[in-house]
């Protein structure tokens, strides 16, 4: 079979590496010579240097193939995900989008495709436990996701390093964050309710609010959801002061006579600044906590992962952990495990107990182990 990966960023390199080596034919496509050149050492992998925006470019481009991957900057996915549908092309797709991906809902099952979103590890995974949680309690109570990636080595001021799209991470600091409580949705500042949890392997880390819940708002009848995004502790204060100086702003502002935008110009100094060098290695923590009632008892259930840097193959562990969830949907749907049509969010694959087990036992081949842990608590 033969797969297209849109976006060979530090994720969809790794994308396309691992679907070449489950054995299909792979071809991926960027604008960018650089990140072309992160599959070179894949010679048998085809690259397409195109403007992934040019509607005519990316129609020739998916064409030939059975299944297309999205893995491009969320402010090009939505675009790129219903041009692909309107194609009649079935696609898994890992952009952070800001769009509600349910607006494709009716148009995905009218063009009989499969569309799989945020098909990353979170959103993603953390969906997918999610979707599990919500049909395996009786009376769920309360579901909340706490997930970050992080350097190993933490060097001042900002203790980050950027391991994916740097206006993706800039979306966490500036985009409203939505939760549920009390069976409402409200919405909470972004870099708010910081909080400290503490991780055998890590230590202590600061979760502060993040809009990561996105489907899951209108997918899931469950009355308390959140999601909150890790970091050591300190970060959240030094966004704060960088997002209210202006210096997230997308409205430009006159230098010596020139139009700039805050943004752009963050993105070019600071951000390239904390871009992860050759030499440097990552982590990635997630802790997904639900609970609610099974019979009579009050239950709390919980997956805990700490993935690293894969050393021999040089991924980060963001890559890993993002990457193979999308590959691994990708090659399950190919190999018929995913029987829906239309718009499929990663919370309803979830809530099929089966393949739940079927995505985590691909992840643990290649090194992600995923704990799961249920104990009954008092309230």
């Amino acid at each position: 079979m033969k797969i297209i990966v849109l976006g060979c960023g530090l994720v969809g390199g790794v994308i396309a590496k691992d679907m070449f080596d489950r054995g299909y034919q792979v071809t991926v496509a960027d604008i960018s010579s650089d990140a072309l050149a992160r599959v070179g050492d894949y010679p048998d992998i085809v690259t397409e240097k195109a403007n992934l925006t040019n509607s005519d470019r990316l129609q020739a481009l998916i064409d030939p193939f059975d299944l297309v991957i999205g893995a491009v900057p969320g402010f090009m996915g939505f675009n790129t995900v219903k041009h692909v549908i309107q194609s009649r092309k079935n696609i898994v797709d890992i952009s952070f989008f800001p769009e509600n991906a349910l607006e494709l809902e009716s148009f995905a099952y009218e063009n009989h495709v499969q569309a799989v979103v945020d098909c990353g590890v979170a959103p993603g995974f953390s969906h997918l436990a999610f979707g599990f949680l919500s049909r395996y309690f009786d009376d769920p109570i309360s579901l909340a996701c706490y997930v970050g990636g992080l350097p190993i080595i933490r060097e001042k001021p900002f203790e980050y390093k950027i391991v994916f799209s740097p206006f993706d991470v800039i979306e966490e600091y500036t985009r409203p964050a939505r939760i549920v409580y009390n069976g409402k949705v409200q919405i909470k500042e972004p870099l708010s309710e910081v909080e400290a949890l503490y991780f055998d392997q890590i230590g202590t880390l600061e979760a502060f609010n993040s809009d990561g819940l996105r489907t899951l708002i209108h997918t899931l009848k469950v009355p308390n959801m959140i999601e909150k995004t890790l970091r050591y502790p300190g970060h959240a204060e030094k966004m704060k002061l960088l997002r209210d100086a202006g210096f997230f702003s997308q409205t430009p502002v006159m230098v010596h006579g020139a139009l700039v935008s805050p943004l752009d110009m963050t993105a070019k100094t600071l951000f390239q600044k904390l871009k992860m060098r050759e030499d440097e290695q990552d982590l990635t923590v997630m802790r997904i906590i639900g609970i609610g009632r099974k019979g009579d008892k009050v239950l709390r259930y919980s997956f805990e992962m700490c993935d690293r840097y894969d050393p021999e193959k040089k991924f980060t562990s963001m890559a890993r952990t993002t990457g193979f969830t999308c590959s691994s949907t990708a090659h399950l749907l190919l190999q018929g495990h995913i029987e829906q049509r239309g718009l499929i969010c990663p919370e309803y694959l979830g809530m099929d107990p089966d393949f739940l087990d079927l995505l985590m036992q691909e992840l643990a081949d290649r090194g992600i182990v995923i704990h799961r842990k249920e104990e009954e608590i008092e309230v």
